[in-house]
């Protein structure tokens, strides 16, 4: 009978993938806010809380061990709590990941001002005038490698004056403009970006790996609820065997009694003896109704129909099937296996991403930007004439229109590659002194030391756990066999005493005795097969999770 059944963890990850026109570098969906919110996997779906049947185990209907297994993956509420975790991580990877999707830039300003004069060009003019509108749109963008981003923006104005030398009034006007950055040091092989998505990754690996370690910790606690109550129901029978036997001592001292070959004051042991195991059986009782709450608090939900009602009734007994453990191999298999450690090297990772940051954060910034730009510019364009008819020098300039120049003409100009602009510049920056990513690399390489020193603890404990278990499946072994002889001498015992009691060569109180020993060798034979199945479940639950909890 296997522990658990084994459920691939791990989530289907998608990337949402969309080409835009200058966004081919990214391959995801240009969207206004950049953000989106990824579909469930089929996985996730898979995972979300099932719908709550009617319990199945109302009026004692009969239960087995895998049943029992089976019906609390399905309600039982701390494996509920635990499948959200991946699917909140899944998110967690997505909003990580938004650093890196494009954003739509806009903006839209209006601006008017009136001045007095302030030079010769604005003479013959009492207030000199100003009104601007623009408007800009474009797309900016941090690649996901190398720390690379980039910008693109497109806009376009019109200025109107009355200046009076203002050569174009309206002004109309258009710039597109394009900026890359490229980090070469700092920032090149690592940045805080690319570091959570990291980080969130690992975290989704994580969660994945404690939602299976909530499934394998709870199947091992359902076998061992199942067993407690299948002791508790046993231990009912053998305290009701010992009542019956006692009630039928007491009925035959009372016939011995009343035919004069025993004495009355004999059968107040007699009753003593029958209201004791009448205790015992009321304890057996209660503890039937615990081992019945532990269990149905493990594979059913509150919500159910009858949670509080609900009887199980086992169909799966303990039997001594022995089985031959190797220790060793068990431990090999839990230092690679055990979901504890597994989820302690992801941690152990974690620190890793911080540490390599920080480590990247000492390199000089040194920065490559390239910009290029084009422009046009457009409108009624005035000449200005600044002598008379006689050469004599105007005061006032005479203003006429010599062209008109549409916003088509600007944007000929701008996408003709007329008037552009460029430039290459190399930025360098540099801590003096100690910096906070010379700290940051101290920290983090005590905290990886420490980390080291917790592994190997860990793992040392881990070992001693498996060992445990392995002797305990051993010792449990022996004790079986040990409580069948006890039992078995028990019996001869009481059978040999009843015959002597019969031909009174022996007392009511030696009689009664060995009815007290054979009920305690049945128990003890009972709770040694019990314990040595759940030894054998444990044994097999410990090379993959921490043995306990898990509700």
């Amino acid at each position: 009978m296997r522990l658990y059944q084994r459920f691939p963890a791990s989530f289907a990850r998608g990337v949402l993938t969309a080409a835009g026109a200058f966004l081919f570098v990214s391959g995801t969906a240009l969207s206004a806010s950049g953000q989106t919110t990824p579909a469930p996997t089929p996985t996730a779906r898979a995972l979300q809380a099932p719908a709550l049947p009617p319990s199945p185990v109302a009026d004692g209907a009969p239960i087995s061990m895998d049943e029992a297994v089976k019906m609390a993956l399905e309600n039982n509420l701390g494996i509920q709590q635990e499948r959200l975790n991946p699917q909140i991580q899944t998110l967690g990877i997505a909003r990580a990941s938004g650093a890196f999707k494009p954003e739509l830039v806009s903006r839209l300003n209006r601006r008017s001002s009136t001045n007095p004069p302030t030079n010769f060009l604005e003479q013959g003019a009492a207030t000199v005038t100003n009104t601007d509108f623009s408007t800009e749109a474009g797309v900016r963008q941090v690649l996901p490698f190398a720390g690379s981003s980039y910008a693109v923006s497109f806009d376009g104005s019109r200025a109107v004056s009355n200046a009076p030398r203002v050569p174009f009034t309206p002004q109309l006007g258009s710039t597109l403009n394009a900026q890359f950055v490229q980090p070469l040091l700092r920032n090149f092989k690592i940045d805080s970006l690319r570091q959570q998505v990291l980080v969130a990754h690992t975290q989704q690996q994580i969660a994945d790996i404690q939602l299976q370690q909530r499934v394998t910790q709870t199947s091992r606690n359902v076998r061992a609820a199942y067993y407690n109550l299948v002791g508790a129901i046993a231990g009912l029978e053998v305290a009701q065997q010992s009542l019956e036997l006692s009630r039928e001592s007491l009925r035959n001292n009372q016939t011995r009694v009343e035919v004069g070959t025993m004495a009355p004051i004999d059968i107040v042991a007699a009753q003593a003896e029958v209201a004791s195991n009448e205790e015992n059986v009321i304890i057996q009782e209660a503890a039937i109704q615990t081992a019945q709450d532990q269990l149905r608090t493990l594979v059913m939900n509150p919500r159910q129909p009858g949670f509080w009602t609900a009887k199980f009734r086992p169909t799966d007994q303990p039997v001594l099937a022995s089985q031959a453990i190797d220790v060793e191999a068990a431990i090999k298999n839990a230092l690679a296996n055990r979901s504890d450690l597994l989820e302690f090297k992801r941690e152990m990772e974690i620190t890793d991403l911080n540490l390599k940051l920080a480590q990247n954060q000492r390199l000089p910034g040194v920065d490559l930007t390239a910009q290029y730009g084009v422009t046009g510019v457009g409108g009624t364009l005035y000449t200005f004439k600044t002598t008379g008819p006689n050469g004599e020098i105007l005061d006032v300039p005479e203003r006429s229109i010599g062209a008109i120049r549409s916003f088509s003409d600007v944007l000929r100009d701008v996408f003709g590659n007329d008037f552009r602009t460029w430039s290459v510049a190399v930025n360098v920056s540099y801590p003096l002194g100690t910096s906070q990513a010379d700290a940051a690399v101290a920290q983090g390489k005590l905290q990886k030391q420490q980390q080291q020193t917790t592994l190997e603890a860990f793992e040392m404990e881990v070992a001693r756990a498996v060992r445990e278990a392995g002797r305990q499946v051993n010792t449990n072994l022996k004790r079986v066999e040990a409580t069948r002889k006890a039992r078995e001498l028990a019996e001869k015992r009481l059978e040999a005493e009843q015959k002597r009691f019969t031909v009174g060569l022996s007392t009511t109180f030696e009689l009664f005795q060995a009815q007290r020993d054979l009920s305690r060798a049945r128990q003890s034979e009972l709770n040694a097969t019990i314990d040595y199945n759940r030894s054998l479940v444990d044994f097999e639950a410990v090379q993959t999770v921490p043995v306990g909890g898990g509700r």
